[in-house]
């Protein structure tokens, strides 16, 4: 444990699992007051290490990210309860993977709507608050694909393609109000949304990762950690590769 976040407020969404839990864990341990909001909460004393200490500094709200009314309602509480937002973490998202030819619509918009208008309605709630603060750090948690494409995920791609604009553009708009927006790509990381891969598909990718191992959700913590950090005060509009090699 440590308070390099004392005082801090992390907003962290998708965070009840996978890559978000690790988030909450690690910013916990740093000293933050962390926000959990995700879509799924029907276990959430599952979601947190067993330490009274770290547990009292987390709070629980379930929302959906593309509902901007209830996306605002919820900011608006955390304000009232905690008095700031200084992190916002984007990390909800889904996958609906099929080849284009037999993709419905609905799958497409569904990922959409999740993976870049959820962001797009956290970052406009958040922002103006952290402008009065003069304050804020902004991390959206995107993925190599966004970058590089991949077969059976045109929707999850364009998702994340489409992040790294928006990282750069709030990047640009808002710099000057010491507010930082950056974008982490993870490339393999082993999650219960990766463990529905079969032996076969997880092997493939593995021989494309020089290091030869998939990434685990604290390898992203641990980035994340960093961008939210004084060490990161002159970063800003980057997209940072987690992905032991696999895009260079």
């Amino acid at each position: 444990m440590s308070n390099k976040f004392k005082s801090k407020v992390a907003v962290i969404t998708g965070g009840c699992r996978g890559i978000g839990k690790a988030i909450v864990e690690r910013f916990l341990k740093e000293g933050a007051k962390v926000y959990a909001l995700d879509y799924s909460i029907s276990k959430p004393n599952e979601i947190f290490i067993a330490n009274e200490e770290l547990a009292a500094n987390v709070f629980i709200k379930q929302l959906d990210v593309t509902d901007f009314e209830q996306v605002q309602t919820i900011i608006n509480e955390i304000i009232k309860e905690a008095g700031r937002i200084d992190f916002l973490i984007n990390n909800a998202g889904i996958t609906r993977d099929n080849l284009l030819i037999k993709m419905e619509e609905k799958d497409w918009d569904d990922v959409l709507n999740t993976n870049l208008k959820g962001v797009f309605c956290c970052t406009k709630a958040v922002i103006r608050q952290m402008m009065s603060q003069k304050f804020g750090r902004i991390i959206n948690i995107g993925s190599v694909v966004g970058i590089m494409g991949n077969a059976g995920q045109t929707n999850y791609s364009a998702s994340k393609a489409g992040l790294i604009g928006f990282t750069k553009s709030i990047a640009k708009e808002y710099g000057g109000k010491n507010i930082l927006s950056n974008y982490v790509a993870p490339g393999f990381v082993e999650t219960p949304m990766t463990d529905t891969l079969s032996d076969a598909v997880k092997q493939e990718y593995l021989k494309n990762i020089p290091l030869k191992r998939a990434a685990i959700p604290e390898d992203i913590a641990n980035v994340v950690s960093f961008f939210c950090s004084d060490d990161a005060s002159y970063l800003t509009g980057q997209v940072l590769h987690i992905d032991g090699g696999m895009v260079m």
